[in-house]
């Protein structure tokens, strides 16, 4: 099934669909309510010294409550190529967005081929919503609201790779829908920055290290303040039976602030030792974040945070490829990468808590999935998984495989 959309079958899915949420039975057992985290590049190398120091005690409570572990990736992960594999539960390959850029075309949803996950709950009469998720740009319809993140285009970046562009100066497609929920945004959460900051280059870089990292770090914390304000307003006012919402500045941090030692491949003085803090110092930002998503989450509640993939420092024997050395548009010297070819080697993250949930279980080895993730959701809602999706529900997380799966 090709699910490439076009402004006209735009139109028509909005229509039939309409007509179908209408149509659906106003009474019956109450629709689970499941929110999922994503962080992009989450570590959990890094992660795990700053849970043993209590540094992170959101996080610390969703694990004493649910189940956590890695998860496992593809091939040569990215951002956009494996954050379609969560939607979709298919390979790069099958849906068809295998990167950055895809036949010179930056990565965006009208590349889909294969149906995702917030379409089939919309059809299913699931409210959906979803913000500052990656490659959901631009957005469709769906029963609720959809905001795009990563790889949205914008002022100043017209390629959409990397850009922080604000949600005024968004270009080249629709970054909210519904439409009219653009302006209430605006006026109640402001102008925000849609993604984290483009890094510096090696030119802007050279001579003023200290003075660029440190203020690349502060505006990071800045669209990171903005986007927990968005987190928090739409979970107040425009609460969904589904929701999604996801951030990236912590992978970017990592690329080329990676609290790496000298003897690492890649290691430069001027710019590591700056602010050795940096990419840890990203997670115990999240963990506030989580614990402002925390408030709005009851005991009835299924919580899903997941990492498309890790980030690990550079191999020594890269060291004699000065390209490895470089990364997004071939400008930002980096010291750490995800896009290894065996994706085993930079497994994500995954940690679960709601109802019937085990509590402080931990996956051995690589059990859970990106394939995974669409499939255990789905289940949540009592549909039937797609034909076409590889991954299967995460029955081992449940106290009892025969309540995982809730009645329609």
């Amino acid at each position: 099934m090709m699910f490439k959309v076009s402004r006209t079958l735009a139109v028509s899915f909005l229509i039939s669909t309409s007509l179908l949420f209408a149509q659906a039975p106003a009474a019956g057992k109450p629709k689970p309510r499941v929110v999922v985290i994503g962080v992009n590049g989450m570590e959990m190398d890094v992660l795990r010294p700053l849970i043993l120091q209590g540094k992170m005690p959101n996080l610390t409570s969703v694990i004493k409550r649910g189940a956590y572990g890695k998860l496992r990736t593809v091939s040569a992960p990215n951002c956009p190529r494996v954050y379609s594999t969560l939607f979709t539960s298919t390979t790069p390959e099958e849906h068809g967005v295998t990167g950055f850029i895809v036949g010179g075309v930056t990565a965006n949803t009208n590349m889909l081929k294969e149906e995702p996950i917030w379409s089939i709950l919309s059809k299913n009469h699931i409210t959906v919503g979803m913000a500052n998720v990656p490659a959901t740009f631009p957005v469709m319809p769906v029963n609720g609201y959809m905001i795009s993140g990563m790889l949205t285009r914008g002022k100043n970046c017209e390629d959409g790779v990397l850009c922080a562009p604000k949600l005024s100066e968004v270009e080249g497609g629709s970054a909210v829908y519904p439409a009219s929920l653009k302006p209430e945004l605006i006026k109640n959460v402001g102008d925000y920055y849609v993604d984290c900051e483009r890094m510096p280059s090696a030119e802007e870089l050279q001579g003023h290290e200290s003075e660029v990292i440190n203020a690349w770090l502060k505006k990071v914390d800045l669209i990171r303040a903005q986007q927990t304000q968005l987190f928090s307003y739409l979970l107040e006012n425009h609460p969904t039976q589904f929701t999604w919402l996801a951030q990236s500045c912590e992978d970017r941090t990592g690329h080329w602030l990676y609290p790496i030692a000298p003897y690492n491949a890649g290691y430069n003085p001027k710019v590591n030792a700056v602010r050795e803090d940096a990419f840890p110092n990203q997670y115990i930002a999240f963990d506030k974040v989580l614990g402002v998503v925390l408030q709005h989450i009851d005991e009835n509640t299924y919580l899903f945070i997941v990492s498309d993939h890790g980030i690990k420092p550079l191999r020594e024997f890269e060291d004699t490829d000065p390209h490895m050395h470089m990364d997004h548009e071939k400008t930002t010297p980096v010291i750490a990468k995800h896009d290894f070819a065996d994706g085993d080697e930079v497994p994500g993250a995954f940690f679960a808590m709601g109802p019937n949930i085990k509590h402080d279980l931990r996956l051995m080895g690589l059990e859970a999935s990106v394939y995974d993730i669409a499939p255990t959701i789905l289940s949540l809602y009592g549909i039937a998984q797609p034909t076409q999706m590889h991954g299967h529900v995460l029955a081992q997380i449940f106290e009892g495989s025969a309540n995982i799966v809730a009645q329609k």
